[in-house]
């Protein structure tokens, strides 16, 4: 996919998630790069750097999309040739691509480990990897029911239910304010996380926080799934 399609796909949401944002941003920047005429390596270099910046501008909150983009453009570092140059940037943007979706596969194994037969899972806006773990735990036959809050305005939460219908999970759809209503029914919490900073806080989409508030005064365990490239290297 060409750097300017992916990303009005990401401005519009139409890609959407900070993992399927990180890997269409690597998949975006190794097509530029194998398509590149530059003949030269500062040439080449010039047109990749303009390319990371066009998908940086796309969602300056996501920390996930520039440590991709720092991730795959380091490909650049030790290239004498444009030769070299192209080849950085595909290994590296393969690599990432591999890694993150290995990450996600992990993630739900760790994750399912924690949910027990019976249980039921509330979760909040539509995190790939937080869903990963409902549906883990669904696949090694346990019998669980979720909980999903509606995420206005973009209504994310249609996204969860129909994943998790077509994954044959039983599901209840609630608005974002009925949390605190349904939370003695729930036995545990799976969001994701947008970013997690140096002192371990993890920021995600707003009403993580009334949910978190709620299960703590329930006294429901919160489970956070994260894959290591959503640390923010600048709240260090």
């Amino acid at each position: 996919m060409i750097v300017s399609e992916t990303a009005d796909k990401i401005k519009s949401m139409e890609i959407r998630g900070a993992g399927r944002i990180a890997r269409a941003v690597a998949e975006a920047l190794r097509d530029q790069a194998l398509s590149a005429r530059a003949t030269t390596s500062d040439a080449f270099r010039h047109e990749m750097e303009q390319a990371a910046s066009l998908l940086l501008a796309t969602r300056p909150t996501a920390v996930s999309l520039p440590n991709a983009v720092h991730i795959v453009m380091a490909g650049l570092e030790k290239a004498m040739t444009v030769d070299e140059a192209r080849a950085g940037i595909v290994t590296r943007a393969d690599e990432f691509i591999r890694s993150s979706q290995h990450a996600v596969e992990q993630i739900a194994g760790f994750g399912a480990s924690h949910i027990r037969d019976g249980d039921t899972i509330l979760t909040h806006c539509n995190s790939e990897v937080a869903l990963g773990c409902i549906i883990e735990a669904h696949r090694q036959g346990k019998e669980i029911e979720v909980f999903a809050t509606e995420v206005r305005p973009r209504n994310q939460g249609l996204i969860t239910i129909r994943t998790l219908n077509d994954a044959g999970i039983t599901t209840n759809f609630i608005v974002d304010s009925a949390v605190r209503s349904f939370i003695n029914d729930v036995d545990l919490v799976i969001v994701g996380a947008d970013a997690v900073t140096v002192n371990g806080a993890v920021v995600n989409k707003i009403g993580t926080a009334q949910v978190a508030h709620s299960a703590r005064e329930a006294r429901v365990n919160v489970i956070v799934a994260a894959e290591t490239y959503k640390f923010a290297p600048r709240t260090i």
